[in-house]
């Protein structure tokens, strides 16, 4: 799964990497969790890409109570097309996810040790997403979900999940409506490329209320996992 990342690029250079007019200010996070508001990529009414803020935890549009989005912030890639709870926003509602790092969490010794993922370069890269549209009791919510999928080799000691990363050259294909499911379905595979790194970090990340610059300095000499 994917429970915990962070986003420490500058707006500019967000706004350059993935074409977008306009990307507000954002102070630098590295913890970002569940049920807060993360930055987006999103086509709007024109077609055009838009940055958007939506709250991690997608509520359906035919849900009853919002809450739901706590057991959503996550989506498997195997059933993502198929469960009610999804299947309607990955038809038409898909989304970029921006992050330049996140965390998984490996048992050592009987507790549970943080390790942090990032790109060796350090740059943003984008998360499979779906977004939806949430009206009820005089309330809008925009929310969103994250993909994942198996792990890759590095991964797996870790972890047998993953959040599904998306290669550039993929972005135009996932964002589009009229691109049919079944045709993004390949893109949502494992992370394949060798510049993505690891290594372990305190448990300074396990608590939600601790997004500091701490959460993603090493703890120890760095590993590489195998």
């Amino acid at each position: 799964m994917c429970g915990r990342f962070t986003l420490r690029t500058p707006a500019k250079a967000i706004a350059t990497l993935f074409d977008l007019e306009d990307v507000p200010e954002l102070r630098p996070r590295y913890n970002i969790a569940p049920s807060q508001p993360i930055a987006a990529v999103r086509q709007d009414r024109w077609r055009q890409r838009e940055f958007a803020m939506l709250h991690w935890g997608l509520i359906p549009f035919w849900a009853d109570d919002p809450k739901i989005g706590y057991r959503t912030i996550n989506a498997r890639a195997e059933t993502v097309a198929t469960k009610p709870s999804f299947r309607a926003a990955f038809k038409k509602r898909r989304c970029l996810v921006i992050a330049d790092g996140y965390f998984e969490w490996k048992k050592r010794d009987g507790k549970k040790q943080p390790y942090f993922f990032h790109l060796n370069d350090d740059r943003p890269f984008a998360f499979a997403g779906l977004w939806e549209r949430w009206e009820g009791d005089g309330e809008e919510i925009e929310s969103c979900t994250i993909l994942v999928t198996e792990a890759n080799a590095r991964q797996k000691a870790i972890h047998d999940r993953m959040p599904v990363i998306l290669s550039p050259q993929d972005y135009d294909a996932w964002l589009d409506p009229d691109v049919d499911g079944k045709r993004v379905e390949p893109l949502l595979r494992p992370y394949s490329h060798d510049d993505l790194e690891t290594y372990r970090v305190s448990t300074t990340v396990n608590k939600p209320q601790n997004d500091v610059e701490e959460c993603v300095q090493p703890a120890g000499e760095m590993e590489s996992e195998t």
